[in-house]
């Protein structure tokens, strides 16, 4: 019988062990490639609740980003925000791209056009619209949103503005120098 009870925890104990691992592998994916490299708000920090102004609830703006510290050689970045816990998949709420190096910040409420500024483009969201749809989750529990960002090694991605996120993953491969998220919480 003790030797049962044992097995059975031991068993739990590699488990959760394996599981731990791979999260940490999984995350160190996510988090980003150089340690420095950080993304930041003033509207919320990491891991914390999205006020509702940046909802569908609220006002519905786009949260101000800025970001350092990013890799050597980085010739421009990519945003999207994502909602991994959305009940049919990932739903992607934010798509901008072809931000040139030299910009580290996007202000709140960014113009909902295809282009911004006569230089950031703007992609497809989930919502069939361009630009940002901010959290809207159905009632129940809360979801995560990542905004991440990536240095790329590439001045464009070569797309013309409304791009979807398929079109958007496709042209960044073997392009990413380094990438980090901030991640926020919204329920209803």
């Amino acid at each position: 019988m003790f030797r049962r009870i044992f097995l059975f925890f031991a068993g739990i104990f590699l488990l959760t062990a394996c599981a731990d691992t791979l999260a940490g592998k999984e995350s160190r994916n996510i988090q980003n490639d150089i340690s420095d490299f950080f993304l930041r708000s003033s509207a919320f920090m990491n891991n914390t609740y999205i006020p509702k102004r940046y909802t569908c609830d609220g006002d519905d703006i786009s949260p101000d980003l800025y970001w350092g510290d990013f890799p050597s050689g980085t010739q421009s970045f990519v945003i999207m925000m994502e909602d991994p816990d959305a009940p049919f998949g990932v739903f992607v709420h934010w798509i901008v791209y072809d931000i040139p190096y030299y910009k580290t910040n996007l202000r709140e409420n960014l113009p909902k056009t295809s282009v911004v500024d006569g230089m950031l483009k703007q992609g497809l969201n989930d919502f069939g619209k361009i630009g940002y749809n901010g959290p809207c989750p159905p009632r129940g529990m809360p979801h995560r949103y990542f905004i991440r960002i990536y240095a790329l090694d590439i001045p464009t991605l070569g797309l013309p503005p409304g791009a979807t996120k398929e079109d958007v993953r496709y042209k960044m491969e073997g392009h990413i120098l380094g990438q980090t998220y901030l991640m926020g919480r919204y329920g209803r």
